[in-house]
């Protein structure tokens, strides 16, 4: 059997971005037009399925390294934020992710029910959210022709 171990990131990541794209249950806020998705940011982000793509990469991450709370999150998606000196001596520093594009985001998950909340450790991966990365993990096997993935087929 397939799990999303077996398959790269960024394939899996694209086939959940077409699923959620097919069904209801992940729909971007009307705010996202307007919202950045860090401090660090200038403008929204430009690419039409954000929203999906990144309720995508959160159920695969939360899947891989969870149970994860949202500020876990938002250093994950938060950026390298160089200085504005001119010689680039100052340390460097981060810059977090959004937390209410996550939150929302996975809130929007949950009642897909392919996330739950545990109380005491964040959000973890449900029974059908596992079910669902593995089936869209075995579609990606497939049709990847790939030389270098034959060692999984």
């Amino acid at each position: 059997m397939t799990t999303l171990y077996d398959v790269p990131a960024e394939d899996l990541i694209e086939a959940l971005t077409e699923t959620f794209n097919d069904e209801d249950a992940v729909e971007a806020p009307e705010w996202t037009a307007v919202a950045k998705t860090g401090v660090d940011r200038e403008l929204p982000p430009e690419q039409p399925d954000f929203w999906e793509r990144r309720a995508a990469s959160l159920l695969r991450k939360v899947a891989v390294d969870g149970p994860m709370g949202v500020n876990a999150l938002k250093t994950e998606y938060g950026t390298s934020k160089q200085g504005t000196t001119r010689y680039r001596v100052r340390p460097k520093q981060k810059a977090e992710g959004s937390g209410s594009i996550i939150r929302t985001a996975l809130q929007q998950l949950e009642e897909a029910g392919y996330v739950e909340t545990s109380e005491a450790d964040g959000r973890r991966v449900t029974g059908e959210g596992r079910s669902l990365l593995d089936d869209t993990a075995g579609e990606v096997l497939e049709d990847l022709d790939r030389p270098e993935l034959e060692r999984y087929a």
